[in-house]
């Protein structure tokens, strides 16, 4: 059974920032308007959700997708369990289905992409983390998209 249209809202997690990219679905594997929304930089968990609940009202997504990082091996590390979490808290406070998405090396190709377009270190800095949520994103759509049609 397809999957209905929607948004979709990725975040890419961090201690102390959060990437979080939008998406609408028309279908499996047809993700368009993609791109970076903002950074949530709050420090307090209660700031950091009070953002992302704003978010979730406004966008009124479908699905959340959060970045699961992942050693070079495959293998789970610190940051990995701390994911987690967040994604567990997501799925608490908001009731929506919450996917985790294999997230090596999204914050390097979202830099080198940032770098590509010119901007100097300043610049990827403020903009890496909802970059990277992009390519979380669109990583999560071109698995569900090779699904779709196997």
């Amino acid at each position: 059974m397809p999957e209905a249209q929607g948004s979709i809202l990725a975040f890419d997690f961090g201690l102390k920032r959060i990437g979080v990219a939008v998406g609408t679905q028309l279908a499996p594997g047809r993700l368009v308007a993609v791109r970076p929304l903002t950074t949530i930089a709050a420090a307090a968990n209660d700031a950091r959700f009070a953002a992302i609940a704003a978010l979730i009202a406004e966008w009124q997504p479908r699905r959340l997708l959060v970045g699961r990082p992942l050693g070079d091996d495959g293998s789970p590390h610190e940051m990995t369990a701390r994911c987690e979490r967040f994604a567990d808290q997501l799925r608490g406070r908001f009731r929506l289905p919450v996917d985790a998405v294999d997230e090596r090396y999204s914050s390097v190709e979202a830099d080198s992409t940032l770098r590509g377009h010119g901007l100097d270190w300043r610049q990827r800095k403020a903009r890496v983390d909802a970059e990277a949520a992009v390519i979380i994103l669109q990583d999560w759509n071109d698995t569900h998209a090779c699904s779709a049609t196997a």
